[in-house]
């Protein structure tokens, strides 16, 4: 397949190429020539593309025996400097203008919420590049991090959801309509690109008997089986619809079972051992 018409498929993968050194201007070259041209592995990055441009992808036993662990880090790495030098100060840019055209109340407040979130993740990245070095040097640790891993993932993208309610409902829109368009759709593209970095972690780095629902996660499980909507489950935790559809979709990954018919049986099921 050629690059250009692979990264046609999914536009997602368009901010992903510069964390594999790969830039844009491939021509009519194949997936296969232009990662041998910048010398990246084709599985690894094969494997990535699949993470990121479909949710319930799963790789298997084969796929994963051909990954090192050291390029899945590597990637990682790259990924956490996109987010801390790129993504998060272009936020802040737009946030800063945004916040000040507000008024004085909103903008202390949108700011300093802001500030919080930017400082949380930057504590979460150092922790977590402590640990995938701790990782490359003592195989099978994963399993140990694997819940502190996920409540952070999920806190961090709750957290993010929660500025897109605030913007969409508090901060008035008349004079900047077309900047708030533009920081909401860039807030959406960071969460799900925040998502996919979390099940790049879960599906490539975690044994597979480890592969379990955080505690997140089985709590929406249970509303589910309960027949509760997304609405309902979001006002039942406190949470946005849209954290609840990413809990949902990443319950239907890693569960393998896509009806709620068949999920309330799971949960049953488990709940019975």
């Amino acid at each position: 397949m050629k690059m250009a018409d692979m990264v046609a498929t999914n536009y997602d993968l368009i901010l992903m190429l510069p964390r594999f050194g790969i830039p844009l201007g491939f021509g009519d070259k194949s997936v296969k020539e232009v990662c041998r041209e910048h010398n990246v592995d084709e599985n690894f990055f094969l494997t990535v593309c699949n993470i990121y441009s479909f949710d319930d992808f799963r790789p298997d036993d084969e796929e994963l025996s051909r990954i090192e662990n050291t390029l899945v880090v590597e990637h990682l790495q790259a990924s956490h400097r996109y987010y801390i030098e790129e993504r998060l100060p272009h936020l802040q840019r737009h946030l800063d203008h945004i916040a000040d055209s507000a008024g004085e109340q909103s903008a202390v407040i949108l700011k300093k919420y802001f500030a919080d979130y930017c400082r949380e993740v930057r504590d979460h990245v150092r922790r977590e590049e402590k640990n995938l070095k701790e990782l490359l040097v003592a195989q099978g640790q994963w399993s140990a991090l694997r819940d502190h891993y996920q409540k952070s993932h999920d806190n961090i993208k709750d957290k993010l959801n929660d500025l897109t309610q605030i913007i969409y409902k508090y901060i008035p829109g008349e004079r900047l309509n077309e900047e708030m368009m533009e920081l909401v759709f860039d807030i959406l593209q960071l969460s799900r690109d925040l998502e996919k970095h979390a099940m790049i972690e879960e599906l490539l780095l975690m044994p597979a008997e480890d592969y379990q629902l955080s505690d997140r996660e089985q709590d929406v499980l249970e509303l589910v089986a309960q027949g509760l909507s997304s609405k309902e489950i979001s006002e039942k935790l406190n949470i946005a619809v849209n954290t609840v559809n990413t809990h949902r979709k990443s319950i239907t990954r890693k569960t393998g079972i896509k009806s709620v018919a068949g999920l309330a049986v799971y949960w049953k099921l488990k709940n019975e051992k």
